[in-house]
């Protein structure tokens, strides 16, 4: 039996411009998804997904053919990941050529619908067990920028910033992406929570939206990288606000929407900033004091402390 996994991610800075070069700041999470394999002999997949809860959340059948697999029933969640399997397939030809089949299982951490990475944990695995560039098979699917990949590939928090041609003289390399562990450990960490907004956004929608929204983002961008670069290295928790409700009225300013917390938490004394696309998942909160009760009154039930989520 052959096992992997991958890490969930979350983005602190640089949510919607990272897709445009911008140096962003993202953290990989305790929680992640796994990807267990066991081959029999007949040639066919057996898949298996079990949430946080260990209950069957989805399951279905392929059939393996030397060219691609196919599939007996057909819904959304089987055409997408049919899909995933035969792009791997394209690009590893020697990818479940042998005649024998697998029981494949899948296990998640967390809840589905909180955003850290069902997708992108879910590429990353199958890129392993395929022996494929796992940010290739992300371009080819889901697409996006490529950081919940790295995420799911690093145990450290990691600057992650896409080269264009532009930048490429400049660095004189031909990566397309540059990232790097950084020694993000703030001193204030114990003041900082992740509040979940009840809400799944859909990434993909949002990036949608803000490629409609967009005109010349050089001098964002580079304002951006400052507070990426400073947030990294901030010494106070007043700091560390006064960096996030900048970047708030920046991304505000592009993607022409309201900040979080001046739509629903503005008598909240502390900071708050969201995390990857605008309007759902989770939150990030910067408070003197713990705001659990604050978030509770309001509805908000899913609280947790900085250092229980990342890794």
């Amino acid at each position: 039996m052959e096992r992997f996994y991958s890490n969930g991610k979350l983005l602190l800075t640089g949510e919607y411009v990272v897709l445009d070069g911008a140096l962003s700041l993202a953290i990989p999470t305790k929680y992640g998804q796994s990807l267990e394999i066991e081959p029999f002999d007949t040639p066919k997949i057996i898949w298996t997904s079990f949430d946080e809860k260990e209950t069957i959340w989805f399951e279905c059948q392929f059939l393996i053919f030397r060219e691609m697999l196919k599939q007996a029933e057909h819904d959304e969640t089987s055409d997408k990941l049919i899909k995933i399997l035969n792009i791997a397939k394209k690009l590893n030809p020697k990818f479940l050529s042998s005649v024998k089949g697998f029981k494949v299982t899948t296990k998640l951490d967390f809840p589905r619908h909180w955003g850290l990475g069902t997708s992108s944990t879910l590429i990353n695995n199958i890129a392993k067990w395929a022996k494929v560039d796992a940010y290739l098979l992300l371009n080819k699917t889901f697409g996006g920028s490529g950081y919940d990949i790295a995420c799911a590939q690093h145990n450290k928090p990691i600057t992650y910033q896409l080269i264009n041609s532009d930048m490429l003289k400049q660095v004189q390399h031909d990566k397309t992406r540059i990232i790097k562990e950084v020694n993000f450990n703030p001193s204030f960490k114990n003041q900082l929570y992740f509040v979940y907004l009840n809400q799944k956004q859909n990434s993909r929608d949002g990036i949608a939206q803000y490629k409609k929204n967009t005109s010349n983002l050089s001098q964002s961008i580079s304002e951006i990288n400052t507070i990426t670069q400073n947030i990294i290295t901030c010494k106070t928790l007043a700091d560390f606000v006064f960096l996030i409700e900048k970047h708030e009225i920046i991304i505000s300013k592009i993607i022409k929407q309201k900040p979080v917390k001046e739509r629903l938490f503005n008598d909240f004394n502390g900071g708050i900033k969201s995390l990857g696309a605008w309007g759902g998942d989770f939150v990030l909160v910067a408070s003197k004091d713990n705001p659990e009760t604050y978030f509770k009154k309001k509805g908000f039930n899913t609280i947790i402390p900085y250092q229980d989520m990342i890794l």
